[in-house]
């Protein structure tokens, strides 16, 4: 029943869910947020107190941006957000959002607001899209089960688990008027293109719609929440028999209704109410909306997508293998349709004929696919990329990260995590805990659930009173009325999935009765760090009967089912039986001991069970090669489970650091020390496991030399380096000669004294220190030849023949001057002179006797000894280069 402030009646609808159990406990199915959510799409958090610089834009062009074909896409290993021109596929600005790192957004914008609810921690903050402000903040329980919505500016909060849609004013998020009411366990939440907000109640198995208030002209204030006018539940449509299992996608003029447990779509427009009855192979998803006239049921089990339109249903394959598949989109008369396995967005045409494959490298994770200002935006919240597809089918890519902007560039990606094995496929067990409650004429059945064995449940079964009924995989309690006071009843339960019914478990006997107890007055809920949820209530009248037990049922969004009995006023819920990060509420009944149940007590507070977070994963050390005695850690964010992750705490070498980052530097290591890296990530509830990884710091570098080889004035070493881990860099030194750097393979020193043997010495050299290695290598002789050839007629004809009185060719000193009390001796020309090294000395000029060379060289000769003959007069092998000769 569903009440809107004064009282009006109706129904309500049902949420996406994709039958899989709460493993033997509610775990709705939330793949995505609702509420045209991207998670993880667009978001821009807390910008004003962060000073967001918006490139060039002033508020008034950034308003027109807004309208631009933008759209912000999220990126969650950053806590960043960036707003992606659709047009051209560049991003115009990023943003850090604070203590957003890793965490899940559920955000919906319109040309003039910007409404986003961080999953891990519930608060829902109102940004202006023309004036890039926040307006407003205010908390609503973490985790999944509340969401918001928007339209035009009509702003709706959905508490799914309560049953209770409030509209606010999304320039300061305060109530305006009073709230719709629905019974616990609703789901839905997305307007239509009219502006009706549609929601669905498995329980009662009907949608229907809300429309909001007038927006008052003045924004209300704290002190003015919930007066005025309200919001109006205007249309109520029964599309299923209660308790199965709904999901809906709002259309351009109503809503499409998927009830998977019967397997029809029900399409709502107008006064014009069409069921469609389709054969899956398990449940199916829709997209959050549809926009046109044909509705995507996406059944990611057989990957398979089944077209609902005016001619009846047409279905075709998904290519590839695993169940990770998106609920596909309708876009510019195609259907896409991602694998976030493969990180892969299969285009299909209307025919349902693969037209294009978009490869999304390095997702590292869910593909969130929204359709938004006439453009499909493909994002990889895990990553730095993300697509654009226009009207034309021309698709961009997209850098989040790029360095063009501000920011900078964030660390590489962590790595991806293994793909999921295939299961094997089976039928489902039987269900266990089959209990009955005997009521007034009635009786309610719970169990806990059956193995699934591979394939999703699709619905339950249960059987008594020679009729059959068939209830939701989500919806593990039902009321079977219409039975006879006094008379006894048993009832039997099995689950079906797309393998068939499993085997049957069968309750115990009940008697229904009128003497029924009362339900407890009210019911309290706690969750502990310990990952267990406490559940007290008051003791109930028995109505003259002794109270047996308390059943108490856990209700979440388009979920109930059995949490548990208790003898007692308390039931502990142990850790690990509900969904971390998930709200829950409970309702208690009575049982007394002649096996009557009262009704259920009013629903509880919401809570949202948490533990300690799960272990970092993907951890992976490495060896920093520029810095000793560092290590460099980088990780993918563990599972928060239930509370946001404040910190990771690293230890390595006796060393101990906090990071709120994925990532840590560890200085102050040995070198060359192997460390073994300990990450575990710190919640509300404590530290988490710890996950570990050995890398190596950079050790000194260590040089073999494995070969040399000399010519007369060059000396050639070839070596290997073991670089330590580093990067090295090398050098060859010889003594006199320019000492050589490079390669660490092999290096040449040049102009070394020919004839000599020669020490030398390898040096390797990283962060962490050198190291060296040496030998030694004899050079060649260099020769040149005496030189000096006679002229053509008189004096000149014969002035080479001889030693002559005075100065002549070929002369050779003891120093690099012409004196006659010094010289050494006379060269015959054509004698070969073994030459070492080159010096500056007394200028000399061959004339026309050696090609009139002219020179102040002196070259040391082995001639009587170590003597110097002037370059002019000996002509140097290997083209006559004084420079290749050292200095003496």
């Amino acid at each position: 029943m569903v009440t809107t402030g004064g009282g009006d009646t109706g129904t309500g609808t049902a949420a996406p869910a994709d039958g899989r159990g709460w493993r033997d406990r509610i775990r709705p199915r939330w793949s995505r947020p609702r509420g045209g959510l991207v998670t993880v799409g667009t978001v821009v958090a807390l910008v004003a107190a962060m000073g967001l610089t918006v490139l060039g834009l002033g508020s008034a062009d950034n308003a027109v941006a807004s309208y631009d074909a933008s759209s912000w896409l999220w990126s969650s290993t950053r806590g960043e957000a960036a707003r992606v021109n659709g047009v051209t596929g560049r991003v115009d600005t990023r943003v850090g959002v604070p203590q957003a790192r890793s965490h899940p957004m559920q955000v919906v914008q319109t040309d003039r607001f910007l409404l986003l609810r961080d999953l891990d921690t519930g608060q829902v903050s109102s940004l202006d899209l023309a004036t890039l402000q926040i307006t407003a903040t205010t908390p609503t329980t973490a985790g999944i089960g509340v969401s918001v919505a928007l339209h035009g500016d009509a702003a709706f909060v959905v508490d799914a688990v309560q049953g209770l849609v409030r509209q606010i004013d999304p320039r300061t998020l305060v109530p305006i008027g009073e709230p719709v009411r629905y019974p616990p366990g609703i789901t839905g939440g997305a307007f239509d293109g009219d502006g009706r907000l549609w929601i669905a109640v498995p329980s009662e198995g009907t949608v229907s719609a809300v429309t909001a208030a007038p927006l008052p002209s003045a924004a209300p204030t704290a002190a003015t929440a919930g007066g005025g006018v309200s919001p109006e539940q205007i249309r109520t449509v029964a599309v299923a028999e209660p308790s199965h299992d709904l999901t809906i996608s709002a259309l351009d003029d109503g809503v499409a209704v998927l009830d998977r447990t019967a397997n029809t779509l029900t399409t709502v427009r107008g006064d014009d109410q069409k069921v469609v009855t389709l054969t899956t192979g398990g449940p199916g998803a829709l997209p959050t909306h549809t926009t046109g006239d044909r509705v995507p049921v996406t059944v990611a089990e057989d990957r398979r997508i089944y077209v609902v339109e005016e001619g009846g249903v047409r279905q075709f394959t998904v290519p590839g293998q695993g169940v990770r598949l998106r609920p596909a989109v309708s876009f510019a008369d195609r259907f896409y349709c991602a694998d976030d396995d493969t990180g892969t967005v299969y285009a299909f045409d209307l025919a349902g004929q693969l037209v294009d494959q978009i490869e999304v490298k390095g997702a590292n994770g869910p593909l969130d696919l929204e359709v938004r200002e006439g453009r499909l935006f493909i994002n990889a919240p895990n990553s730095s990329t993300a697509r654009v597809v226009d009207d034309k089918h021309v698709v961009r890519v997209v850098d989040k990260y790029a360095n063009d902007i501000l920011g900078g560039d964030p660390p590489p990606d962590p790595p991806a995590p293994p793909p999921p094995t295939k299961p094997v496929v089976n039928k489902p067990s039987a269900p266990r805990s089959v209990t009955a409650t005997a009521g007034d004429s009635q009786a309610r059945v719970t169990w806990q659930a059956a193995a699934a064995n591979g394939a999703t449940i699709t619905r339950y079964v249960v059987e008594g009173d020679g009729r059959t009924f068939e209830v939701g995989a989500n919806q593990r309690s039902f009321e079977v009325t219409g039975l006879t006071n006094g008379q006894t009843y048993r009832f039997s339960v099995h689950a079906v999935n797309a393998q068939g019914p499993g085997p049957a478990r069968t309750s115990n006997p009940v008697v229904p009765t009128s003497e029924v107890p009362d339900a407890p007055a009210e019911v309290t809920a706690e969750e502990r760090a310990d990952g267990t949820v406490v559940v007290r209530w008051p003791a109930s009248d028995g109505q003259g009967h002794r109270i047996a037990r308390y059943a108490v049922t856990a209700v979440s969004a388009e979920a109930t089912a059995p949490a548990g009995d208790a003898r007692n006023t308390e039931l502990v819920i142990p850790a690990g039986e509900l969904e971390y990060g998930t709200q829950y509420a409970f309702t208690v009944s009575a049982v007394s001991a002649n096996g009557a149940a009262s009704v259920a007590s009013p629903v509880s507070n919401t809570v949202v069970p948490y533990a300690a977070p799960g272990r970092p994963r993907s951890l992976a050390a490495s060896t920093v090669a520029d810095r000793p005695g560092t290590v460099q850690v980088v990780w993918a964010a563990a599972v928060a489970n239930g509370r946001p992750i404040s910190h990771y705490v690293v230890e390595a070498g006796g060393r101990r650091t906090e990071v709120t980052d994925t990532r840590a530097r560890l200085e102050g290591l040995g070198d060359g020390q192997n460390v073994t890296v300990r990450v575990r990530a710190v919640n509300a509830a404590g530290e988490g496991p710890e996950a570990t990884d050995t890398a190596r710091t950079v050790a000194p570098p260590q040089v073999t030399i494995t070969g040399s080889a000399a010519t007369a004035t060059t000396v050639t070493v070839t070596f290997t380096t073991d670089a330590g881990g580093g990067r090295a860099t090398c050098s060859l030194a010889i003594a006199g000669a320019t000492t050589a750097t490079g390669g660490c393979t092999s290096l040449t020193v040049r102009g070394v004294r020919p004839g000599t043997t020669h020490r030398f010495t390898v040096t390797a050299e990283n962060a962490a220190g050198a190291g060296t290695a040496t030998g030694s290598r004899a050079t060649e002789i260099l020769y040149g030849t005496a030189t000096c050839r006679n002229g053509d007629s008189g004096a000149e004809a014969t002035y080479c023949d001889r030693d002559h009185a005075g100065r002549n060719g070929n002369e050779v000193f003891e120093v690099p001057r012409q004196d006659n009390d010094r010289q050494a001796g006379w060269a015959r020309p054509g004698t070969r002179l073994a030459s070492y090294c080159k010096v500056r000395g007394e200028e000399v000029y061959a004339y026309i006797y050696n090609d009139n060379k002219r020179s102040t060289w002196w070259i040391q000769v082995d001639y009587q000894g170590r003597n110097y003959i002037p370059w002019v007069w000996i002509n140097l092998d290997g083209g006559d280069d004084v420079n290749v000769l050292p200095n003496c």
